[in-house]
């Protein structure tokens, strides 16, 4: 029986120096591998080393996180320095953090980096890296505030303007309405004025047209007054036995007295012609 556990001891005893070897074995190779520039190998190792040999340092474990961040596998990496921020060392608080804040700070996360940069110089204020990543955010944080703000300055500004461009619209779209509404009632009131003018105009010449057809009318009255004067009532009433019109009574009156106008001019001629005294005056 005491062979059987002496056997046993020695088997483990074996086995742990093996492991022990493996260990420093692979954790060697993992950091040639890194130094070359070979993360893949590095990172593969190394997560052998943690999930499979339970090599918890904290060494490998930041190690393991850095490889994986070169790799760009910021997921897997991001898992592995939040893993660490339980740990013992400061200094490994620290450079997690540190890290944390490089990878939100390549996304834009800015204010979370500056958090992550913050707690880093906490744990270790000799961390000058991440001294010097927290005032490289911090003056992006400020120089992207002052941005917004000019941003929001800008934008205010061309709200203002663009009110003050409304209401100068406004205000010229209303000038423009009201004069043309006193155009148009300039125009409707000339209109008015010259139908006005022209109804007057017309009431006038009808007037006229009036007056001078009544005079017109008195005028051919007046003379046929005086034609009728021309005739003796005596005689009127003789035509008007005779059934004779007072017109052709003027017309036969008229050619009497040319035949007698003819008359007295032949006898006037006769009168004026010398005597022949050859002649007898029978």
């Amino acid at each position: 029986m005491k062979l059987i556990i002496g056997f046993l001891i020695a088997v483990l005893l074996l086995s742990g120096i093996d492991n022990i070897a493996l260990i420093n074995s692979l954790k060697s190779e993992a950091k040639k591998a890194y130094q070359s520039g070979d993360y893949k190998t590095a990172a593969e190792k190394y997560q052998f080393l943690v999930d499979s040999l339970q090599v918890n340092e904290n060494e490998v474990v930041m190690n393991l996180a850095n490889a994986l961040f070169q790799m760009n596998d910021t997921t897997q990496a991001k898992s592995q320095y939040q893993s660490l921020l339980q740990s013992n060392s400061a200094q490994m608080r620290s450079l997690s953090n540190l890290q944390l804040g490089v990878m939100a700070n390549r996304t834009g996360k800015y204010e979370e980096a500056l958090e992550y940069f913050k707690q880093s110089l906490r744990t270790d204020p000799s961390n000058e890296e991440a001294r010097y990543n927290y005032e490289m955010v911090k003056k992006k944080l400020e120089e992207q505030k002052k941005q917004e703000e000019q941003k929001k300055d800008n934008k205010d500004q061309k709200k203002d303007q663009d009110k003050k461009d409304d209401q100068k619209k406004d205000s010229k779209d209303k000038e423009n309405k009201d004069q043309k509404e006193k155009q148009d009632q300039e125009k409707k009131d000339q209109e008015k004025k010259d139908q006005d003018q022209q109804k007057k105009d017309k009431e006038e010449q009808e007037k006229k047209d009036k007056e001078k057809s009544e005079e017109q009318k008195e005028q051919e009255k007046n003379e046929e007054n005086k034609e009728k004067k021309d005739i003796p009532p005596s005689v009127a009433d003789k035509l008007k036995d005779m059934e004779m019109s007072e017109e052709k009574a003027k017309m036969i009156l008229e050619a009497m007295k040319n035949q007698e106008i003819q008359y007295l001019q032949q006898n006037k001629r006769k009168a004026t012609k010398p005597k022949d005294k050859t002649k007898p005056d029978w």
